[in-house]
């Protein structure tokens, strides 16, 4: 394999780790900088924490998914193998980079996906329709699950948590249940999203899976240090006025639900399942509380974002091809 290519491919791997940190960062924490409950500084620092060690320690289910199941990549030429990850961690970061400058919160995971199947389809690599369909479903089902929980989560804890706690301990038993719920949603994300970084160049041959899963928990960190307040301020604040019990619902739901997934090696958006929590939250209060305007807007990115990363990366491998005669 062209020791250039290989290094390219590597470097947009990280590409695509810092976009994730940088976009996803807020489906941790988000909610609890939203509620006053955490400054800027000490989420960030604990996302990074917590987001590393999921991915580290629970990275593995999703990556297989990532890097085999859609294409299988690891049965290509060596050559076409680089070309294949440099080229669908092109596409996923660009859209993911964009996102991000937008305040947008979409899926990191429907942006490898989508751009892993773009880029078989340019050289006429079957895709595994059956795969990509579950996957599919598994996306709409993700907001959808994360909503149902969270509004029967704050449900119940709205009507029994100030019975069952002296009001006086309430504010900082709720902080410190935020706090521990966020950290548990950065596990996660962690766990199931560093497949978005890794699980191509993984299963290319580039870099060994434990090497892989390291150099990707870096690389999210380094997005979440450098540009994850962006989408956090959509997230935390603009999408639903949150109180601190809400937060604690969201999180704890969003979480659930994701590791739910991790588990199985299905790769989903923390995005779409944060997102799906917060408004589920919000409409045991009632559907005027939930920002209709911002929910639009993230749901058309949320559509467009497979069919973006996917023309991205079938575009530029077919560009390569035909250039190149890559084979």
């Amino acid at each position: 394999m062209n020791i250039v290519i290989v290094g390219i491919a590597v470097l947009m791997g990280c590409a695509v780790g810092w976009s994730i940190g940088a976009n996803d960062a807020a489906n941790s924490l988000g909610v609890a900088v939203g509620s006053k409950v955490l400054t800027l500084r000490k989420a960030l620092v604990l996302i990074c924490i917590f987001g590393f060690l999921g991915a580290v320690l629970q990275g593995q289910y999703v990556c297989q998914t990532i890097g085999t199941e859609i294409v299988a990549i690891d049965k290509l030429s060596p050559s076409m193998k680089g070309h294949m990850a440099m080229v669908a961690a092109f596409g996923a970061f660009v859209w993911v980079l964009l996102a991000t400058y937008w305040k947008m919160p979409i899926s990191t995971s429907h942006s490898i996906v989508g751009a892993v199947a773009g880029a078989g389809l340019a050289i006429h690599e079957p895709v595994n329709w059956k795969v990509l369909g579950g996957v599919f479903v598994c996306w709409i089902a993700t907001p959808l699950g994360s909503a149902v929980i969270a509004f029967a989560l704050y449900f119940v804890l709205s009507r029994v948590f100030h019975k069952i706690v002296p009001v006086r301990h309430a504010e900082k038993i709720l902080g410190v249940l935020i706090v521990v719920s966020g950290c548990y949603v950065a596990f996660t994300w962690g766990a199931n999203d560093v497949a978005n970084t890794v699980g191509v160049i993984s299963f290319c041959g580039i870099l060994n899976p434990t090497t892989s899963l390291i150099l990707g928990g870096i690389a999210i960190v380094l997005g979440v240090v450098t540009w994850g307040y962006k989408v956090i301020e959509t997230i935390g604040s603009e999408l639903v006025d949150l109180l601190p019990l809400m937060a604690f619902s969201a999180q704890l739901a969003s979480a659930i639900n994701v590791h739910l997934y991790t588990v199985l090696g299905v790769p989903v958006s923390t995005s779409h399942s944060i997102v799906g929590a917060v408004v589920g939250v919000g409409l045991v209060r009632g559907a005027r509380v939930v920002n209709a305007g911002i929910m639009r807007e993230i749901v058309v990115c949320w559509l467009a974002t497979p069919f973006v990363s996917g023309v991205i990366s079938f575009g530029m491998l077919k560009v390569m091809v035909l250039l190149l005669h890559l084979t």
